[in-house]
């Protein structure tokens, strides 16, 4: 994986991609398990380097790479993998490996890509040319929405007080910035019982305030803000 000569890093080359079918979203974590050989050598090797891979969410297909019997003679033999063209980069965090062929990762999301070219290698990884985000500007959480961001603050302090042992595994990890419209409505949209198609229309939203105005209407739809 390279910087682009003459971009100022604004693009990254052969970037390698974890299709999932989730959305990590910019100031966010994940963590994930990983089994699958293309996975456990790439995430081997971005760890080593310390250098970041990119998470997108799939629209068609699964996480794990299946044999498709229907598969058009020719062809490779799995089934479709079709994912969106916006993704974000995932910093690894932390990297355990409990056991032989399994290692446990927990992700920081840093800032989002657009993928320009894209490419499956033999062995099933996915690896692409893309451009980066500048990142999000930060915009002060109006009156109106501050009960949005009134809201997230007990979700927080509930779940601190559930299970104070384990603060390192909450959803929502410092550093707390409350007062970043982008911000809250990042951490809320992680939370919320939606569809991945749906996060990933919110995460692609370049306005951090609109962001943030269509997480209250949901939750003020589901009830889940008071």
């Amino acid at each position: 994986m390279t910087s682009t000569p003459g971009a100022e890093a604004l693009t990254l080359s052969q970037l390698p991609l974890f299709p999932l079918q989730t959305v990590l979203y910019p100031g966010g974590w994940l963590p994930l398990r990983i089994f699958e050989v293309r996975y456990l050598d790439m995430i081997g090797r971005c760890h080593k380097a310390g250098a970041p891979f990119g998470v997108v969410c799939l629209s068609e297909g699964s996480e794990v790479r299946r044999l498709d019997p229907g598969a058009a003679p020719g062809s490779d033999g799995f089934a479709r993998e079709v994912f969106h063209p916006v993704g974000t980069l995932a910093q690894i965090e932390s990297l355990e490996r409990p056991q032989p062929g399994l290692m446990v990762i927990r992700c920081r999301g840093l800032q989002r890509f657009h993928v320009q070219r894209r490419q499956q290698l033999p062995h099933g990884l996915w690896v692409a040319d893309v451009a980066l985000d500048e990142a999000e500007p930060v915009v002060p959480v109006p009156e109106h929405l501050a009960n949005t961001r009134d809201s997230l603050q007990r979700v927080l302090q509930n779940l601190q007080e559930r299970d104070p042992t384990h603060l390192e595994q909450l959803p929502l990890q410092p550093p707390y910035q409350w007062d970043d419209s982008g911000w809250v409505a990042n951490r809320w949209a992680e939370l919320l019982p939606a569809p991945p198609e749906l996060k990933q229309r919110l995460m692609t939203l370049d306005n951090p305030l609109l962001r943030l105005e269509l997480v209250s209407d949901l939750l003020d739809k589901l009830g889940l803000q008071h």
